[in-house]
């Protein structure tokens, strides 16, 4: 079964990637009132990542949600990084070194929720 995941574009990640390709990709949620970003995520990198963060499932649309907050901001970071939401995608943020700096700051959402983080 394919899976997919979405990022949610607030106005400041709409700006870091206006002018990209990447901007062709948004889609519009709710009548536009959310932008995002969906990724097809590979069988392989969906098992690790259902592995790696036990809370993360799979809903009935085939979407990996309730992944920590600190997974889906580094998973922004690597498709800006990239200009891509391909497969590298997941080779890259799963990769031990940052895998491992996700799941810190993850551990500390268990003590305190985060606010986002505003421009």
């Amino acid at each position: 079964m394919p899976y997919k995941i979405a990022v949610i574009l607030d106005k400041a990640r709409l700006e870091r990637i206006r002018g990209t390709g990447l901007e062709s990709i948004v889609k519009d949620l709710y009548g536009g009132y959310l932008k995002v970003i969906e990724l097809n995520v590979p069988d392989d990198a969906a098992q690790r990542i259902l592995k790696e963060f036990p809370r993360a499932r799979i809903d009935a649309r085939g979407f990996i949600e309730e992944t920590p907050i600190a997974f889906k901001r580094e998973l922004f970071e690597v498709i800006v990084q990239l200009r891509s939401i391909g497969p590298e995608v997941f080779g890259e943020l799963l990769k031990p070194e940052r895998l491992n700096k996700v799941k810190e700051a993850a551990a500390k959402e268990d003590e305190y929720l985060p606010p986002p983080q505003l421009a």
